[in-house]
């Protein structure tokens, strides 16, 4: 049984109208390099490599002879003159005109080898190893052109108005500056959040129009923090504000910041709030912040100090805004939780606004704005997938849409139908589906069974959500699916409901053990997330009477693997008795739903019947089931 369980987000589209430029005065051009110079480079890389490896490429190498071949050639006669150096190495020439070299040992002794020298007329000249002037000048000279390289490219870079150069360029900041063209995004394409965006728009207001703030005595924010799941617009919503404000936008993601090499970090978040203050009024956006605003110290093995180095930067440069600074700091964040308290002080992040998961109305908000530039066909109802979607974000919606779509280019239609955006959240909610993965007779009648189960228990459950489709098609890991589809969204859930949830996810389950007499394995998927239900009934919303009115809920960050790695806060009794509960909650619920499906057993016969003729039903034909015994709902 799949009930959808997750919550939404804003992912408008960013058509809209251009922003007003500003006005700033153009730079002067850099004056044009001459041509002579740009060969100055390359040109002395080939003359030091020539001079490095030409005479090794280009020189013939004499004959490498042993000791022993050279003995026998000079008693053959066959050497005209030799040249000996005092670490006993021979070169010399042949009669035949050839070169060769070899080496004397020095462990033999060789004391006789002059006199066969003379003896066969061969000229001996001694010489002495030294090192050459010119030898001394070609070691120096790669030395020679890096120092070169370096004081070109530092001209290179106060030529351009850089201000450093050579390897200095790796501190400067890699924040795309926006000055002249705005983002089209305005505020208009984000669907819902109006108070996110009136908290963010203030921001807009205090740059264009500071006077208004100061004549009350109020300071502008010197910093928004933007805090909210993934996929929700965060990172839109800063595109809205550059595109509202006709200020410069400087935008980086926090990863930007750090490279290999020490220190680089902090030196380009100098030269980022550098760049800012010298566009005042202007908006810095940091983009996934938690990549550098982690917290320092703790208890993590190792240390990485370019990391906290950065981060220190980070928090002098908010710190030392002055009040008519004129830069305001906008940052995203899906991990709050991991950033440095430091960071989150007033006077640094003034303000945190929330971007949660999308309402159901700000889903059909977000799917109207996706749905600009497809073909809807009449019975396509935004609404109904509104209604079906929670827990989805705002780019879960626009997937849909897409998945919708090109749904529909497969089966050669231009118009996007209810069935294809049907089809779309089934691939999203739970994979592909595979028509190769059949089903054996007796594996198909026991997942019609299942299914029949869960929706029966369900359409006969007074508090539980109404059937919206029944199918025994297989999809991704699931064998069948029993999609409820909520009248309305929930933020408050009764015990009433909680308890009606537990006999739908045992519904399946149940209904095997009513028609076969015993379970299988397609029920281990309801089982767990049943006990993870019952487990937070009793654990931490106080739904169970011999526990009473206790919460452990647990408060430990997810993301360091939440409650695993820590110490229950309750003792073993403690845990024995949450035990007990929760195996209880799940036989009641196992017994309801039991009894539910032995008293309609006519109805699970026909609706199992149903889904093997046709494989796929809507929640009509499971009250229709129902009525026809006249079992009542």
């Amino acid at each position: 049984m799949i009930s959808p369980v997750r919550l939404g987000a804003i992912h408008p589209s960013t058509q809209a109208r251009p922003g007003p430029p500003k006005d700033t005065p153009p730079k002067p051009a850099p004056p044009p390099m001459p041509s002579w110079r740009r060969v100055l480079l390359p040109l002395g890389v080939i003359i030091t490599l020539l001079l490095l490896f030409g005479p090794s490429l280009f020189a013939t190498r004499p004959e490498s002879l042993k000791y022993s071949e050279f003995v026998d050639r000079v008693n053959a006669a066959a050497v005209r003159s030799i040249s000996v150096d005092d670490h006993g190495g021979i070169d010399g020439t042949l009669k035949t005109g050839g070169d060769f070299t070899t080496q004397i040992p020095t462990a033999l002794n060789t004391d006789d080898l002059e006199g066969r020298l003379r003896a066969k007329g061969v000229q001996i000249t001694g010489t002495r190893t030294g090192t050459s002037f010119g030898s001394v000048v070609l070691s120096f000279l790669p030395l020679i052109f890096l120092i070169g390289f370096f004081v070109w490219s530092g001209r290179q870079a106060r030529r351009l108005g850089g201000g450093i150069g050579g390897l200095g360029m790796f501190g400067r900041s890699k924040a795309k500056i926006t000055e002249t063209e705005r983002p089209t995004t305005r505020f208009s394409d984000v669907a819902g959040y109006e108070g996110a965006k009136q908290e963010i728009g203030e921001v807009v207001d205090f740059l264009r129009s500071p006077e208004h703030y100061s004549r009350v005595g109020a300071h502008g924010p010197r910093g928004v923090l933007m805090v909210g799941p993934p996929g929700t617009g965060k990172t839109l919503l800063a595109r809205a504000v550059a595109g509202e404000a006709d200020v410069p936008f400087l935008s980086i993601t926090g990863s930007g910041f750090v490279e290999m090499f020490v220190g680089v970090g902090a030196s380009r978040v100098r030269d980022l709030f550098a760049e800012a203050r010298k566009r005042a009024p202007s908006i810095v956006f940091i983009d996934e912040i938690d990549a550098i605003g982690g917290r320092r110290g703790g208890n993590a093995i190792g240390g990485n100090d370019e990391r906290e180095q950065t981060l220190n930067q980070l928090l002098a440069e908010m710190d030392g805004f002055e009040q008519d600074s004129g830069v305001v700091v906008l940052a995203a964040t899906n991990r709050p939780e991991t950033l440095d308290t430091a960071l989150l002080r007033p006077g640094r992040f003034d303000r945190q606004v929330t971007v949660p998961l999308p309402t159901q109305a700000e889903r059909l908000a977000i799917l109207g704005v996706h749905a600009r530039g497809k073909t809807l066909a009449p019975d396509a109802d935004l609404d109904r997938v509104a209604r079906g979607t929670p827990g989805f974000s705002g780019a879960d919606l626009a997937n849909l849409l897409n998945e919708a779509a090109i749904h529909a280019v497969r089966d050669g239609r231009q118009v996007v139908t209810a069935g294809d955006l049907d089809a779309a959240r089934d691939r999203i909610l739970l994979g592909r589906r595979d028509g190769s993965n059949a089903l054996l007779p007796d594996e198909k009648q026991s997942v019609a069974v299942h299914e029949s189960g869960h929706a029966l228990v369900a359409a006969l459950c007074e508090h539980a959500d109404p059937v919206a489709k029944v199918t025994i098609l297989p999809a991704g890991m699931s064998l069948g699916v029993t999609e409820q589809l909520p009248e309305a969204e929930r933020h408050l859930y009764s015990e009433g409901y909680l308890l009606d949830s537990l006999a739908v996810r045992l519904g399946g389950r149940a209904a095997e053990l009513v028609v076969f007499g015993h379970g299988s394995t397609g029920a281990s998927s309801d089982l767990t997330g049943a006990t993870q239900l019952a487990t937070r009934m009793v654990r931490e919303f106080g739904l169970s009477s011999a526990i009473g009115p206790v919460g452990y809920g647990s408060q430990n960050p997810q993301y360091l693997g939440g409650e695993e790695l820590v110490s229950r806060p309750y003792s073993e009794q403690t845990q024995r008795l949450i035990d007990s509960e929760v195996a209880r909650l799940l036989r009641e619920a196992e017994a309801r739903a039991i009894d539910l499906l032995s008293t309609h057993r006519y109805a699970l016969d026909a609706l199992s019947a149903l889904l093997l003729e046709q494989e796929t039903v809507d929640g009509s034909a499971v009250e229709a089931t129902l009525r026809d015994r006249g079992s009542g709902l």
